[in-house]
């Protein structure tokens, strides 16, 4: 990685920007981004949930209509401007750097609970290292009268017949009794639950030790966590597939129920998912792309990182549904009962770049595709939405529901409030403020010019990175 010198530093000179040591930092921090939770446990719930194969379709629809182009588009920009989430639209547009705050705000919102996912793994892992699982048996402290081993789901009849009442699985039990220590509803908040609050600050405490040196310490990191997911996901791909009862599984994978396709909720999912998966609209991979130097090749690692993404998505459906399709033939069920619930000139930048154009499908979905499909999925999604529920039975209040939508608003209403202030701030008529703040700022000096200048120390000798890009601007890494 590169750094900056330390007698530039002593003479208060601004850092240069960071560049990626090798090829394979910038893979694997772009790999272990967006590749997680949302490929190994949500990708495999919504086939399960939409008709299985059929899925697919339009998973890959918005796929290659939006999630590719707006990835590359992403990582592009950041590689162009060497600029971050937030200043790449500084130099771009002005006017629209509300969108790199909303980011922020949206990132900020999806720590807050994504970090609580990573500790519940935590405590589930620190349980795990008990002769019997705390999960299998009805004998715990926790367990109440209504507990039911799970030898009893392999008779069908008599199975179906307790579904019918409140009778439970010392699973759920564990995870609603033990882990969450469910109240009565979103009024009652409860105590502190000290082990898994632990389990909380043991997560938090780690991924500040993963970023506290920025990208030289991310860049050595992620040759752990971008690589051990995928040796956990082989072990789990071979157990799945060797269980009795995975090739029916597989098969209700693999097999299209095309009725769902017309439900546009499956429409919907996709498009989120996509979305998601990905982790673009979040400013993370423009911050990543702006520590590639200018001509580096994006364009063919993005196509490959996509490739990984999806494939990793498609591969951890194998995995889930042997599983479920073990699970099926222990219950005696079925299947579906096992689970409960500016392009023109950006384009002729990229060529020069990467050295040649992509393919003109990424400009007409950067001008049309794209643009339509988000703008389709956000109008359905406002058509179909119902009242918030959790497990189906339980429904939220309304100032709940309010302070949710509150939440959702918080981000889209800085891209605006931003525009104002850049309008209001800026000099001259309405007129010429507002054709200030939508101008690119002197594009001649971005990143494309600085990668041809030597970096030099105040002592005069020629640092050990020679040809790679300065930057000279101050800014908070992401």
């Amino acid at each position: 990685m590169m750094d900056t010198c330390a007698e530039d530093a002593a003479e208060g000179k601004p850092p240069r920007r960071e560049k990626w040591a090798s090829k394979i930092d910038f893979l694997l921090s772009v790999a272990g981004g967006f590749i997680g939770l949302g490929n190994v446990w949500r990708f495999p719930y919504l086939c399960y949930k939409n008709g299985g194969g059929a899925f697919l379709i339009p998973y890959f629809i918005f796929l290659f209509g939006g999630g590719l182009p707006v990835f590359f588009l992403e990582v592009a920009l950041g590689q162009f401007t060497s600029e971050g989430g937030i200043t790449c639209w500084e130099k771009i547009c002005p006017i629209f750097t509300g969108i790199g705050y909303a980011s922020i705000v949206i990132v900020s919102l999806l720590n807050v609970y994504y970090i609580v996912v990573l500790a519940w793994g935590m405590y589930y892992l620190f349980h795990s290292f008990q002769s019997q699982l705390p999960w299998v048996t009805c004998q715990q402290a926790w367990n109440t009268q209504n507990c039911v081993k799970d030898t009893l789901r392999k008779n069908k009849s008599l199975w179906l017949s307790l579904n019918g009442t409140s009778f439970t699985s010392p699973v759920i039990e564990f995870w609603e009794r033990k882990a969450l220590n469910l109240s009565t509803g979103i009024e009652d908040v409860g105590v502190v639950k000290w082990d898994l609050a632990l389990c909380l600050l043991l997560v938090w405490v780690i991924c500040f030790f993963c970023v506290w040196k920025g990208v030289r310490s991310t860049g050595k990191v992620v040759y752990f966590t971008a690589t051990f997911p995928f040796l956990m996901l082989f072990v789990l791909l071979i157990r799945g597939v060797t269980l009795p009862g995975a090739a029916e599984g597989i098969k209700f994978y693999l097999s299209p129920n095309m009725t769902h396709l017309a439900d546009p909720q499956v429409w919907i999912d996709a498009g989120t998912q996509i979305f998601f998966s990905y982790a673009i609209c979040l400013g993370a991979m423009t911050s990543l792309g702006s520590y590639n130097n200018y001509k580096y090749n994006s364009y063919r690692d993005c196509l490959l990182l996509g490739c990984l993404n999806s494939g990793t998505s498609f591969v951890s459906g194998f995995a889930i549904f042997s599983v479920l399709g073990f699970m099926a033939q222990e219950q005696g069920v079925d299947i579906a009962d096992v689970a409960e619930s500016g392009a023109d000139k950006f384009y002729d930048a990229v060529e020069d770049m990467i050295g040649y154009r992509p393919i003109p499908w990424m400009k007409w979905c950067w001008t049309a595709v794209t643009p339509i499909l988000c703008v389709a999925s956000f109008i359905f999604s406002l058509v179909k939405h119902t009242p918030l529920t959790y497990n189906k039975y339980y429904a939220y209040p309304p100032w709940a529901i309010g302070f949710g939508w509150c939440l959702a608003l918080s981000s889209m209403v800085a891209i605006p409030l931003v525009a104002v202030v850049r309008i209001v701030r800026a000099d001259g008529s309405l007129w010429e403020r507002i054709t200030y703040v939508t101008a690119p700022r002197d594009v001649t000096h971005w990143a494309k010019e600085e990668v041809t200048v030597l970096s030099f120390c105040s002592n005069g000798l020629i640092s050990s990175d020679q040809i790679q890009a300065t930057h000279l601007m101050v800014e908070t890494r992401m």
